[in-house]
């Protein structure tokens, strides 16, 4: 596709958002490039100017877009990570995105689930986009150890990956439940393993409470 004017690049962003938020709500099989034209009042030959692959190179554009969003989502909280008071702060932020969706669901986690066993083009965006996220919370873990708050001995992709499988298992249990406390739970869970790695030093003024209180 030629370089596009910034009018184009606008317009191009803006069917992606809207395909995005179909696709939550309707999942990537209810939604039809109809659809996506009737939210975005584009013509065919537009959608396809944009997108020459059709559906799925717009699908792939969504789940880039998604996992971009989801970390910009998280910050500042993300890049510190360095205390336990800011992976509370971070938890926070995390529940309070999520929320904000107006459904118990992560974008990510959703299109994986629908596409990661049929499409490999788009599957490769979605692992692009786990371990972006598995390398950060990593990387906060390495923070943390590097402190004393963790243990050196503690494998810091695996606690990552343990936070991650606790996000995404809270909030498929979230979902028909229409609240936020199995989220809440898997976090708790999740914030225990992290605090159950013992810690070569205790910094000074550190606690060993719950979130809620970190």
């Amino acid at each position: 596709m030629a370089e596009l004017t910034d009018k184009g690049r606008a317009t191009r962003q803006r069917i992606v958002e809207a395909t995005a938020l179909r696709v939550l709500e309707a999942g990537v099989d209810g939604t039809s490039l109809d659809d996506v034209r009737a939210a975005t009042l584009t013509s065919k030959s537009q959608l396809f100017h944009y997108f020459p692959g059709g559906k799925a190179e717009l699908v792939r554009a969504v789940a880039q877009w998604e996992g971009e969003q989801l970390l910009a989502a998280q910050e500042p909280h993300l890049s510190d990570l360095s205390t336990w008071e800011s992976w509370a702060a971070w938890r926070r932020g995390l529940e309070d995105y999520y929320l904000g969706l107006g459904r118990w669901a992560c974008p990510i986690g959703s299109l994986t689930a629908q596409l990661a066993a049929t499409d490999a083009e788009t599957a490769a965006f979605l692992r692009e986009a786990w371990a972006a996220w598995r390398t950060r919370l990593a990387d906060g873990v390495r923070r943390m150890q590097a402190t004393g708050r963790i243990s050196p001995s503690a494998d810091a992709d695996r606690l990552a990956t343990a936070v991650l499988a606790a996000i995404q298992g809270g909030l498929l249990l979230s979902q028909p439940e229409r609240a936020s406390w199995p989220l809440e739970a898997a976090l708790d869970s999740a914030w225990a393993t992290l605090r159950a790695s013992p810690a070569s030093v205790t910094p000074a003024g550190s606690t060993a409470g719950s979130a809620a209180t970190a």
